[in-house]
């Protein structure tokens, strides 16, 4: 069992139980060993009872190296005869009858909650039997095991719930710690992609800006007297801004994601749906113009924001094919990732989200459109595939060039 804070519940509920059992058969050993009052030897039956007794504690011993073995049905044999050894022991001597009790236990262990509990009313209707042939039938000896039998199956279904819940707060708490450490990772990955872009518009609108005036001074200097003293100088210098432009934007263009580095953003997202969408066995339409111009912050989180919303209907939506798709309407860009997987109850989802571990991926879209100033709307059904639409600024600020509210 992992370890979970109701472990040492059940780790105590279990040392009783293999108590119990130890101190009942010493007990039975014990009485067969003293001499009875009307009789200063021991009677055959009693030498019987305590090697029966040793034998069961030895099988009850053997039990824990078959529970290591976790295999089902060497515990069901294990338990057959165990029980076995049980009843020739209650047939032998009453005393074994308390036995019964812990080994309750042991059938809704092991026999699960339907066969558990026939089996602890056959044992009960045998400790009824066992009780009324040794020492005749009474009140006591029927409802005594009636009521053990009853708090037995009561104990039994309790630890069955505990056991459940912890095995829910444990399956809770890894989630959890996998969510965690995907979001953690997933906002390290936006940060670096904000603070690179951020240095590439710097750079484009600062250095590569004024090394392009320069060059264009310059050069006007040189056409209007080439065959003044010193030009060459002025020539010299005109080259190194234009050596020093080309080096600005290698910078600007190895700060851009690499899937953008080259091509538009229709351009990346086709090279995405050709080269891994499709290996993965989901045809991906994509309707994206590489004349839309966009900031490159934008497209950098548009395309994340493709990515993501596929790598969930991969992993989810068990679809065929999806399609992605980006429109202008005036100052407006529309971003719509469309597929025909199985859809899901858009409410529902919203009210589990915190809970469950696979809606991360929506929720990371809705945190990028958010820091872009935009809306996201989802609009999905059972059965009936799902589509997110991005609506926003086409002249929308970096987050981190936005004046705080």
């Amino acid at each position: 069992m992992a370890h979970s804070a109701l472990t040492p519940v059940f780790v105590g509920l279990r040392t009783g139980l293999h108590a119990l059992f130890v101190g009942l058969t010493m007990l039975v050993v014990v009485r067969a060993l003293l001499p009875a009052d009307d009789r200063t030897a021991s009677h055959p039956d009693d030498v019987q009872v305590t090697v029966l007794a040793v034998l069961l504690l030895a099988t009850y011993a053997l039990g824990g190296v078959i529970a290591r073995r976790r295999r089902h049905g060497l515990a069901q044999l294990w338990l057959a005869v165990l029980s076995a050894e049980w009843a020739a022991l209650v047939w032998l001597s009453s005393d074994a009858a308390y036995l019964v009790f812990p080994l309750f236990f042991l059938y809704l262990h092991v026999l699960g909650r339907v066969w558990g509990s026939v089996a602890v009313v056959a044992a009960t209707a045998a400790v009824i039997v066992a009780l009324g042939l040794h020492g005749g039938w009474s009140v006591g000896g029927v409802v005594g095991p009636l009521v053990g039998a009853g708090v037995a199956l009561l104990i039994g279904l309790g630890y069955e719930a505990l056991a459940r819940e912890a095995a829910e707060r444990e399956a809770l708490m890894q989630e959890l710690l996998a969510a965690r450490g995907q979001l953690a990772e997933t906002e390290h990955e936006s940060g670096v992609l904000a603070e690179r872009a951020r240095l590439a518009r710097e750079i484009h609108d600062t250095l590569a800006q004024g090394l392009s005036s320069i060059q264009l001074l310059l050069h006007a200097a040189e056409r209007a007297d080439p065959d003044r003293a010193g030009v060459e100088h002025i020539r010299l210098a005109r080259e190194t801004a234009a050596a020093n432009l080309a080096d600005a934007r290698r910078f600007i263009r190895e700060l851009t994601p690499p899937e953008l580095d080259g091509q538009g953003l229709g351009g990346a997202l086709r090279r995405l749906a050709d080269q891994q969408w499709t290996t993965r066995g989901l045809h991906v339409d994509v309707d994206v113009s590489d004349q839309v111009e966009l900031p490159m912050h934008v497209r950098t989180a548009l395309l994340r924001i493709a990515q993501g919303a596929i790598a969930n209907v991969l992993q989810h939506a068990d679809a065929r094919s999806a399609s992605i798709s980006l429109r202008e309407e005036g100052e407006r860009i529309v971003f719509v990732i469309a597929d025909d997987g199985r859809g899901f109850d858009v409410r529902r989802q919203q009210l589990e989200q915190d809970a469950r571990s696979d809606s991360f991926g929506l929720r990371a879209i809705r945190e990028r459109v958010d820091q872009l100033g935009g809306t996201l709307t989802v609009d999905s059904r059972p059965g009936g595939g799902t589509a997110l639409l991005v609506d926003l600024a086409r002249s929308t600020p970096a987050p981190d060039d936005r004046t705080p509210a």
